[in-house]
């Protein structure tokens, strides 16, 4: 049921919640929302949320179609997570009241040239021999199942368990359904971590210089404009405090926080430096073109000019066109040579792409880390833990993440999986 939109009660907060989660996408929001299910007091902070990399991510759940050759270890998790990407749809879709346009026809790669078509056999004997599920396709094939595809299409793979999902709507969802479980998004940027003695205290929020005071919002299902709330425009979850003398130290104390600042959690004050995460930015930029009824059935990608590229349809006609990697550091600029690029690689695949009303173009942070996998679990520092890394497999691996970091906090974790952070702490 959604959750009602305003509320004549008003629960108060605690004046010291159980976690904080700096970082509002959709791996801060899972994380939030799953703790906040197995009975946790949890507050988010985010200045803006849901509008990174999330806000500009593709949607893709696609851990067969984007395997790599050295990769294993993220395959595995990729496969993990999409398992649990139904029953976590569909809970979310029913706690929030909003669909999320999760779809599961697979994913289209296909080939050109010879040389692409000897490199796509390749790929497709690499997947058979790791057991993936796979159908090698012929140009006709390919064809058949998009007719939009160009006529120099020469073959393909399908990989029909892949799936994909809208970020935008499943953001949306997560801070319905946060509204509806009383948990505050305090719309502000985190300037520091709080440690006293060895240990995690809470969060200093960049709009406080002092270490003083107590964030208090008062809160429900949907909040009310107390003095210190201000509702956003969708969804009433969201606080934000109110000018006033008390707002020039604002803490918000917690007994754990989760770092989920997605390309920004290397950067924030206050953790040692052995500790932070080595994430660095993966710019992305990125088309929405709109048609009136939408131009493909499933995921088709292919490799354009030595260039990736992948369209992305969804149910109401959008197509999403990306996307590009850029190591230009904090750069969200979007550039004429990034849009045509995207342009000239889609049209290669789907010619009539060029037809379409351009809905919207966005770029993008992914967080990169050394080795491609992300950081989930405790650190070294008592108190804090990761979830950040997932570079283009951050909506894949939501659910996953969710569930591991969560464990973490109620004492249940498995020691055993390939992303705690510890990995670059030993060496550090």
């Amino acid at each position: 049921m959604r959750p009602a939109e305003s509320s004549s009660t008003t629960p108060a907060s605690p004046s010291r919640f159980d976690v904080v989660v700096v970082g509002g996408g959709v791996i801060g929001l899972s994380v939030a929302w799953r703790a906040a299910a197995r009975g946790l007091s949890v507050a988010v902070v985010d200045p803006a949320p849901g509008s990174g990399a999330s806000h500009a991510a593709a949607g893709m759940l696609a851990p067969v179609s984007e395997v790599t050759y050295t990769e294993e270890p993220l395959l595995g998790l990729g496969l993990t997570s999409l398992a649990r990407w139904p029953a976590f749809a569909a809970e979310l879709a029913r706690e929030s009241g909003q669909e999320l346009d999760l779809r599961r026809e697979g994913t289209l790669d296909v080939a050109f040239g010879a040389d692409d078509l000897a490199a796509l056999g390749e790929l497709g004997a690499f997947m058979e021999k790791l057991g993936l599920p796979v159908e090698r396709l012929t140009g006709r094939e390919c064809r058949r199942l998009e007719p939009m595809l160009a006529p120099s299409v020469r073959g393909g793979l399908l990989a029909p368990d892949d799936a994909w999902v809208d970020p935008r709507r499943v953001t949306r969802a997560l801070r319905r359904a946060l509204a509806g479980r009383g948990v505050p998004v305090l719309r502000e940027r985190a300037a520091e971590i709080l440690v006293a003695g060895d240990t995690v205290t809470g969060v200093r929020l960049a709009s406080s210089p002092g270490t003083t005071a107590d964030v208090r919002p008062a809160f429900s299902g949907a909040l009310d404009t107390a003095a210190d709330a201000r509702p956003s425009p969708d969804t009433a979850a969201d606080v934000r405090p109110a000018p006033g003398p008390d707002t020039a130290a604002r803490v918000v104390n917690a007994g754990c926080v989760v770092l989920a600042a997605g390309a920004w959690a290397g950067g924030l004050a206050g953790v040692p430096e052995g500790v932070l995460p080595p994430v660095r930015p993966v710019k992305g930029q990125i088309m929405r073109l709109r048609s009136a009824v939408p131009v493909l059935s499933r995921c088709v990608r292919g490799t354009v000019h030595g260039s990736p590229v992948y369209l992305v349809p969804r149910g109401d006609g959008e197509l999403v066109v990306g996307a590009t990697q850029e190591e230009l550091g904090f750069d969200t600029r979007i550039t004429a040579g990034g849009l045509w690029e995207l342009l000239r690689d889609a049209r290669e695949l789907v010619p009539g792409v060029t037809e379409l009303e351009v809905a919207d173009v966005v770029a993008g942070l992914r967080p990169g880390t050394p080795d491609n996998l992300p950081l989930i679990g405790p650190t070294g520092l008592p108190g804090l833990h990761l979830a950040t890394g997932h570079h283009r497999s951050g909506v894949l691996l939501a659910p996953l993440t969710a569930d591991l970091v969560v464990d973490g906090l109620t004492g249940a974790a498995d020691p055993g999986h390939p992303c705690s952070p510890s990995r670059f702490e030993d060496r550090a």
